[in-house]
């Protein structure tokens, strides 16, 4: 049956009614799915889908593409911002995308959704607003509104691995505030730690023929992908620094110049970096 839902706070450690936060986030979609190597798996067939659900689905880029790109496939997209729902629903309509539909919903309560209602649930980096607590929760809610043999994929990733000593310090820092709010695996901070989890994430939820792809890119200079990625991570640093300074674990005078070094680094000659992906997805007996 479906569930009301009431008003909620976002947990999101970046402003997500920002304009500026709306548009890093379209840009990152179209990224994302061309690194990853197309919007599912492709060991997913497509062919037997005929609803699909994305979780904290943004601004709705990969919503948009599902629809465009498969104009038989119903594709609804929730996200707990008002604002970055109406974008989405104008986008939709600006392309005539009748099959692409968007709801305000928070993802972290039960899912205002029918049972066995969706032959797929997707999700994309849930990590930034994710309690580690509330993951099993989420993905009993995913198993509830599954169909029978019905899938659910989940695309995480972990902090990039770089050269440049600003952007490991921005990196550290970033990830010490998000341990103090509850929201990295790892025990140390080092890592977010989300990937090293999914699998049993979702065996402990009840899905089986669990599989798993990993995808690498490398935004080292000279690379295709070196000045788009970039420029999506440094906005992504600049929108996080009142997240980092809330958690007290650094300064705006830090916080500047380390921006400002992490842009010089990762714009030299001698820069190297790679950002590491996970897909995972699992069917519903």
């Amino acid at each position: 049956m479906p569930i009301e839902q009431a008003k909620s706070e976002s947990t999101y450690v970046i402003d997500s009614e920002s304009g500026v936060e709306t548009a890093r986030l379209m840009h990152q979609d179209r990224l994302i799915t061309e690194q990853l190597g197309g919007l599912f798996p492709v060991e997913i067939d497509s062919s037997r889908i005929s609803d699909i659900l994305d979780l904290a689905c943004g601004p709705g880029g990969w919503v948009l593409d599902v629809a465009h790109a498969y104009p038989k496939i119903q594709v609804v997209g929730v996200d707990i911002s008002q604002s970055m729902v109406r974008y989405a629903n104008a986008q939709a309509l600006a392309q005539g995308l009748d099959n692409a539909h968007f709801k305000v919903m928070d993802v972290l309560k039960l899912l205002a959704c029918e049972d066995n209602s969706f032959d797929l649930v997707n999700a994309r980096l849930l990590f930034g607003f994710m309690p580690t607590k509330a993951w099993p929760g989420l993905l009993g809610e995913c198993m509830r509104i599954l169909r029978p043999g019905g899938l659910i994929c989940l695309n995480e990733c972990e902090i990039g691995i770089t050269n440049s000593p600003a952007s490991e310090r921005l990196s550290e820092i970033f990830l010490r505030g998000m341990q103090r709010v509850g929201m990295v695996f790892s025990p140390d901070a080092r890592h977010v730690g989300i990937t090293a989890m999914l699998g049993g994430l979702l065996d402990g939820a009840g899905f089986k023929d669990i599989q798993q792809r990993a995808a690498v890119i490398d935004y080292s200079t000279g690379t295709e992908i070196h000045d788009a990625f970039c420029q999506n991570m440094m906005i992504g640093s600049k929108l996080a620094q009142p997240f980092m300074i809330k958690m007290g674990l650094t300064t705006q005078e830090e916080i500047d110049r380390l921006y400002q070094e992490c842009q010089d680094e990762v714009y030299a000659e001698d820069f190297r970096g790679v950002w590491y992906y996970l897909r995972v997805w699992g069917t519903k007996a």
